[in-house]
Formats: structure tokens, sequence, C-alpha cells
């Protein structure tokens, strides 16, 4: 396990850089491609965190690929090829250049982070209403579509009614971003309880062709973007994250860090980056039922 000398990679390609993200990397790579990078970086409350995980990227990348060959029958999506860079390879894809949709399009099947909070003070998420009496962790009787606006790099994203991704985007595409969301998130959860993890909710990004196709981009599925939680510990009343969520738990109960502060997170200690390491691992090899190969 070898720490990355640099978190980003515009030193060692020879492609324009066009965009940088939290986390991912785009290069113009040709007309109408691009070559998408994905770093060891990790955010965490809108912060960048001063640490690297690694294998992180190539984990992302690698599960995400995963998710777009089982979900093929449900919708398409960007990825383009594998054959890459050698500076980047296995975390990185090639992949088309699209229209991106400017809705953060989250699906929810269990109750909890800022559904949870938002439900505590309105008893709904996003004016989705909900019945009485729940918890945090609770599932839902049926998966709700809960959008958010996509914020630029440092602000935070907001959750919004579907009334308001309506406004952004017209009715037609507000209603397919929403349909497609909710069949990507039902066909996934049933795969990742077959292997024993929960998928509590996730969250999708969406472009369009030239002919005016909706497609699924970006990453999808991942620790990064999605909360995993280990079934049997659920059943028992815990909720065991196999994703990003230990890293929040850190900053806000262990690290002194004061969130409403606005000073940067502290870097991650060598323990907590391993064991944060070791639950994007596990995640990649319970759902795809074969261990990780960097």
């Amino acid at each position: 396990m070898t720490l990355p000398t640099s978190a980003r990679y515009a030193d060692r390609l020879d492609y324009p850089l066009i965009h940088r993200g939290k986390v991912r990397e785009l290069y113009a790579y040709e007309d109408d491609r691009l070559l998408m990078v994905a770093t060891d970086q990790i955010s965490a409350f809108d912060f960048v965190l001063d640490s690297l995980i690694p294998d992180k990227g190539a984990v992302l990348t690698q599960l995400s690929l995963w998710w777009f060959g089982q979900l093929a029958d449900v919708v398409d999506n960007h990825v383009v090829s594998v054959e890459v860079p050698e500076a980047v390879s296995g975390r990185a894809i090639i992949c088309e250049r699209l229209e991106m949709i400017p809705v953060e399009c989250v699906a929810r099947g269990y109750l909890t982070g800022s559904g949870w909070l938002e439900y505590q003070q309105s008893q709904s998420v996003c004016g989705v209403p909900l019945p009485a009496g729940l918890h945090d962790g609770s599932r839902l009787d049926e998966p709700i579509f809960t959008p958010a606006t996509k914020a630029a790099l440092g602000e935070h994203d907001e959750n919004v009614s579907y009334e308001v991704v309506v406004d952004t985007v017209g009715a037609e595409t507000a209603e397919r971003i929403r349909d497609l969301t909710l069949a990507v998130y039902g066909t996934a959860e049933a795969i990742a309880r077959e292997r024993g993890i929960i998928l509590a909710d996730t969250k999708f990004e969406f472009g369009r062709r030239p002919d005016g196709t909706i497609v699924l981009a970006d990453e999808v599925l991942t620790p990064d973007s999605s909360r995993f939680w280990d079934a049997a510990a659920w059943d028992r009343g815990v909720l065991d994250s196999y994703d990003k969520q230990f890293v929040r738990n850190w900053l806000l109960h262990e690290s002194g860090w004061d969130r409403s502060s606005g000073d940067a997170p502290p870097p991650l200690p060598d323990a907590v980056v391993a064991a944060t390491r070791e639950r994007y691992l596990e995640a990649y090899g319970r759902l795809t039922a074969s261990p990780f190969a960097d």
C-alpha cells in the first residue's frame, strides 16, 4: 500500500484539464470524449480533506464499472473504454461528453443522514411526507426520490422538492430522471441485499446525449456516493457502514474539529486512513464477490 506522491494527475497526463472536482479530474480526450480520473482524495462536509486513502480512486472506478454492467438492462451509461493512459490505469475511464443535468438524483430506501434530520423537523423529506414513529435507520415502505441542487466546489448541496426540479429542468426531464433514479436504486438494492449489504441511499448523476437520450454518468453506487450497511448488523439495530460515514463520524466525535467553525477539518490519523481503506475494500469484495486487485 503505497501513498501516491500527488493526489492529482495533471502533471502526469498530456491532455488538457477541463474540470477538477472534489475527488475527480476531467480531461479533454477527443472531440466527443473525456478522460475521467478518480484520485485517492476524500471529501467530507464539503471539504476535500488533506489526506489520501490509498487505492480509493481505483476502487471507485472498478466498482462503478461493475455496477454499470449490472445495470445495463436498466439504463445506458457514459462509459466508452477502459483503455486509458498507463499513468491512470485502473482509476480512469474514457467516457462520452454529455450535457450534464444539474440535479443530484438521490434515492432513499432507508431514513438516515440529512433525511433523518429533516424528518425530525417536518416528518417529511424533500416534501415527501413519511409516517410517524420512524427512527434513524428505518426502512421506508417505498423508496423515495429526494433530489438536491448541484453546488459548486466548496459549497453545500441542498435538498429540494420535486417541484424545484421541474422548474429547473422541465417536467419531462424531471419525470425521466426520477423514474430512472428509482429504477436503478430498486435493482441495485436487491443485488446488494443478496450479498448481505443494505443500500440505504445513493445519489446518481445523469447526462444527455446529443440525440436527447438520458444516460447514467459519473460514478455509481460506490462508498463515496452511497450508504452501505452490513445487513446482519442492521437486523440488530446497528448501522455498521462500509462507506465514508466512518470518516464523518471520526471528524464529528473524535477529532476535536468544530464543524460550525468554518475551518477545514484536520488530517486523518494513519489508523483512520487504514480503517477507511479497509471499509472500501470490503464493500468492493462483498458486492462483487471478488477481491480488489489494483
